[in-house]
């Protein structure tokens, strides 16, 4: 290999000094780096999903640890050429020890603020939350997996929201089905079985700042409203039970979301909620969806939701 070749082996035995690292080019914050497209402010520009395991803090107090995905995203002001992205995963890393909740979010945003020098700040972690479900009516009990995210945010004047979105896996049996299967028992004396199918309802929530909702609290939430949650372990005097539950509870999925609202609604702590339903038919090869919000100025709307997530 001649002089003037670069060298294609790697040197693992080759260690940065702070000298060397001095000598190497920093194109985003160079001048020679221009902005390209329009000169505009970015609402958002950040780390995606990287992902370590975390303590989440339970009811009790006590520590779960879950795998979470984390995203970490700050304003940009026009003029601004961008932010050093590992910044936001040092940033974060920096907590990692901590019992994670939400307030503790407004610690790490305040720090995503001083570190990369933006007014706005954004933070997200998204995980599966275990809890333990008892059987109706054996003494099973199994681990039911709720997929959660905090969402933290600050704003110009340093005002901190914090959020919940929390997925709720229930069964919706049909009305209108159950109807029709009795109508053809009495009318014909034919046999007939009411369509149910997997539902899935997504609440968002802002708490007030100084207020605490846990993720048990709004899955007992869910819970209150929806009563036929899927179940983990069964028996067959379960099966029964659930069968039963069915039967007790049947619901649209416009049912479905004025249920929730108004179990929401009565809590003094939430200042702002979503509810997103999907019913993810039997009888169709279509959804029933459906959307309510709280409807506080300048809240939560319902313009052009992704249904798709909802999908299990």
């Amino acid at each position: 290999m001649s002089d003037d070749q670069p060298s294609r082996n790697y040197d693992g035995s080759f260690c940065s000094t702070e000298g060397y690292r001095g000598t190497l080019p920093d194109i985003q914050n160079s001048a020679e780096h221009a902005i390209q497209g329009a000169d505009v402010p970015v609402n958002q520009v950040g780390s995606s999903n990287f992902r370590l395991p975390l303590r989440i803090k339970g009811d009790a107090g006590e520590a779960r640890v879950v795998e979470v995905g984390v995203t970490g995203t700050v304003s940009l002001k026009a003029g601004d050429k961008g932010i050093n992205m590992s910044r936001v995963m040092r940033t974060f890393y920096e907590f990692k020890d901590e019992v994670f909740s939400l307030e503790i979010l407004e610690t790490i945003l305040k720090k995503f603020q001083g570190t990369l020098g933006e007014e706005n700040a954004h933070l997200q972690i998204h995980f599966s939350y275990p809890l333990l479900k008892p059987s109706l009516r054996s003494d099973l009990e199994g681990f039911q997996y709720y997929e959660s995210a905090f969402f933290g945010s600050i704003g110009e004047g340093g005002l901190f929201r914090k959020f919940i979105q929390f997925d709720f896996i229930y069964s919706s049996a049909c009305p209108c089905s159950s109807s029709l299967v009795d109508h053809a028992r009495e009318q014909r004396n034919v046999y007939g079985i009411p369509h149910s199918q997997r539902s899935t309802a997504r609440v968002t929530v802002e708490i007030s700042p100084d207020s605490v909702l846990t993720i048990e609290e709004l899955r007992d939430h869910c819970l209150n409203a929806l009563k036929t949650e899927t179940q983990v372990m069964v028996r067959r005097e379960d099966e029964q039970a659930f069968a039963e539950l069915n039967g007790g509870f049947q619901i649209f999925v416009e049912d479905a979301v004025r249920l929730l609202y108004k179990e929401l609604n009565g809590d003094p702590r939430i200042l702002d909620f979503k509810a997103v339903c999907s019913h993810l038919e039997s009888l169709h090869s279509h959804d029933a969806v459906a959307i309510v919000s709280k409807g506080v100025l300048n809240g939560f709307n319902d313009e052009f939701p992704d249904f798709r997530v909802l999908v299990r």
